[in-house]
């Protein structure tokens, strides 16, 4: 099975610790960020992986390199000259995500207890063009689905701002679930793309399409979940990293 790890994030939210150390490779219980992920995709039967890189990217190859890929085939997307956000990250990938079976996506600064087989074998199971693995945990952003799990707007409650391409949409019919950085994506997605060039996010992409195509909601049972983008999730990860 294929997974992609987005790993080339510039880290803003950590610095200093990413002036001179990539996201990517900043250590948990002694163990890169990196390390960790690629790791819990091995274990779910992901053995070709796709890392894109950036900030500081030569370390992130000098590292696979010296730890032999963990066992598994790895690929980089090289993003070095020009980050291209998370929508055109895939799609620069597309060359070693295209084919018969569907892909899975993991931010590299999120850490989780879901079983990624069982959300996979889910995708397998309903065939959207994305099933996006999402909870119900405090923030500003809404991903916004309805009765059918299917995406179908976005909030951030914020700024009041709401995006939708249904007419009349009424986002209070909705039920708001957040986005973990996490989800499964059929290679028919590529299709999409084609009109899709240079910089894109993959959440404005979905939401540009998903009126016409259904990307769904996978909502896991008692599931823990930490974004480590900010210094003070590191020490609260690493607890929690030791209860996984």
């Amino acid at each position: 099975m294929k997974a992609m790890i987005f790993a080339a994030g510039m880290g803003t939210r950590l610095k200093p610790m990413t002036d001179n150390t990539p996201k990517a490779l900043i250590p948990i219980n002694g163990r890169p960020m990196l390390e960790h992920v690629i790791l819990k995709l091995k274990d779910a039967g992901f053995h070709q992986i796709v890392i894109n890189v950036h900030h500081l990217g030569d370390q992130i190859i000098d590292f696979l390199a010296a730890n032999n890929n963990f066992g598994v085939q790895i690929h980089i997307s090289d993003e070095r000259d020009y980050l291209l956000d998370t929508g055109g990250g895939i799609k620069k990938a597309a060359k070693f995500l295209q084919g018969n079976e569907p892909f899975l996506v993991h931010n590299v600064d999120i850490m989780s207890n879901v079983d990624l087989k069982k959300l996979y074998n889910c995708h397998l199971e309903t065939d959207p063009i994305a099933t996006l693995l999402v909870s119900k945990r405090n923030t500003s952003r809404y991903l916004l689905f309805n009765k059918e799990s299917r995406l179908c707007g976005w909030r951030n409650h914020e700024t009041g701002e709401v995006k939708s391409y249904y007419p009349d949409f009424d986002p209070k019919q909705y039920n708001e679930y957040a986005f973990s950085g996490i989800h499964v994506l059929s290679p028919k997605i590529f299709d999409w793309m084609e009109e899709w060039t240079g910089k894109f996010s993959i959440i404005n992409f979905y939401l540009a399409i998903c009126a016409k195509t259904n990307i769904h909601a996978y909502a896991a049972e008692n599931l823990q979940l930490l974004d480590i983008g900010k210094p003070e999730a590191l020490a609260k990860a690493e607890e929690w990293m030791k209860g996984l």
